[in-house]
Order: structure tokens, then sequence, then C-alpha cells
């Protein structure tokens, strides 16, 4: 069965919000997913998009979803309680902001670089412009007089990846309202 619009325009691939039959927020899945979760009864529609977009068939036509919710529970496995470090993490713990001058961060830096001595650990790494990571090089923060805007912290809760989605659907704040809090 082969899903498109009826006016021979495509569509483009939107977020869905899937959550679980809890209610509680899963992850962001792609449109047509979320369209074949609904069709296969694995997933029922909580909210349709706001712009009437829909999906048809000969047979059927089913508005795009902005919020999915499984049918049966899905048992999450236990994760970590601390949150993966990675680059990208970083710049988004930071809000794309270098901890030396509050511009726009493209790299991150070691706080006390690892050649002295420095950990590669969540307290250890921040957001850094390329000019500034440069001009630190392999120097200590009081060698060079400069002092951190904050001090770093591993993210906490276990939506905090999420506060990078900038704007949203407004139907997934109810869900989405505390992660994007913490921020």
């Amino acid at each position: 069965m082969h899903f498109g619009p009826s006016d021979g325009k495509l569509i483009t691939v939107e977020r869905v919000l899937l959550l679980n039959a809890t209610f509680e927020p899963l992850q962001l899945i792609a449109s047509r997913r979320a369209i074949v979760m609904v069709l296969g009864e694995r997933a029922e529609v909580v909210a349709p998009r706001s712009d009437g977009e829909a999906f048809h068939s000969p047979t059927m036509t089913l508005a795009v979803p902005s919020i999915v919710r499984l049918t049966t529970f899905v048992k999450i496995p236990y994760r970590a309680t601390q949150a993966p470090l990675s680059r990208r993490a970083v710049l988004t713990r930071d809000a794309n902001r270098c901890a030396y001058c509050s511009g726009a961060a493209d790299t991150v830096d070691h706080v006390i670089p690892r050649s002295r001595g420095g950990t590669h650990e969540w307290t250890n790494v921040v957001a850094a412009c390329k000019r500034h990571n440069l001009q630190k090089g392999n120097r200590l923060l009081s060698e060079l007089g400069w002092e951190l805007a904050f001090q770093p912290q591993a993210p906490t809760g276990p939506l905090w990846r999420w506060r990078h989605l900038g704007q949203i659907d407004p139907e997934w704040e109810p869900y989405l309202g505390s992660a994007r809090s913490a921020a």
C-alpha cells in the first residue's frame, strides 16, 4: 500500500513524538513510521498535526500525527545515570556558547588539558569557539587569567538531550515541559 498526498505534492518527513503507553516520551520518529505503527495497531494517534496534512490512499485518508502513543507498555532498559559524553552533547549542554567568551561555539575544550592530567569527563569539558580553543592551547586558565562563565556539570534528567529542539510542536509541551525547563 502506498500513501501519498492527493494533490501530487511530496509530504516532507516530519518528526512525531512517540509516547509509551503510560504517556512517557520515548523518542522522535518519522511521520511515515508513525503512520505504519497506527495502521498496524501498535500505536494510536494522540494529536494530529495542526496543519491538517494527511496521507491518502485509494481507500482511506489518515491525518499525519504530531503525537502517537504505543498501545502496549514497553519497558525501557536501565540507563546509565550519567549521559554519554560527546562533542554534540557538550555543545547541547552549553547551548552552543563558548565557555570563555559566550560567543558561538563550534568545538569543545578540556578545561584542564589532558596533557596536564585533565580527565575526559563532564566536569572538565566545555564548549568553546575555535579562537579561544587555539589561544588556550594546553595551558591552565590560571596561567591565562581566564575564568569560566559557569561550572561545567553532567546534564541531569532522562530527557536533557531534547532541550536542543528549539521551536517544537506546541502539542508536545505537556510531555516535554520538564525536560526543556531543565536548561
